[in-house]
Formats: structure tokens, sequence, C-alpha cells
């Protein structure tokens, strides 16, 4: 439910939100998805190096 953004949806909903304010945060939502679809091309081709995963003992 997390990943799919059901709960940040449902604290939206809880208040109104000035147009002002949806124009904002619509704008960074972009913004942050550009970045992390930037930052998977680049992995990709090599340019950044993957994730490192966590080790598990």
């Amino acid at each position: 439910m997390q990943r799919e953004g059901s709960f940040r949806e449902m604290k939206r909903h809880v208040h109104y939100e000035k147009p002002s304010e949806k124009r904002a945060r619509q704008k960074a939502e972009a913004v942050r998805r550009a970045r992390k679809l930037a930052r998977k091309r680049m992995q990709r081709e090599g340019l950044l190096p993957a994730p490192k995963k966590p080790v598990r003992a």
C-alpha cells in the first residue's frame, strides 16, 4: 500500500489543499520522478554504480 501511495493520498484528502500548494506539490513530485528516471538511466548505461544491497548476517 505504501508503494502505491495510498497513505500519502489519504493524508492529502484529510485537509483542504490550496491550489498553489497543489501546484507546488505536483511540481516537486514531477522533479522527483524525473531525477529518479535519470538516475536509473545512468545506472543502466554504467555511468553510476548500482546501489549496494544490504548484507544480512
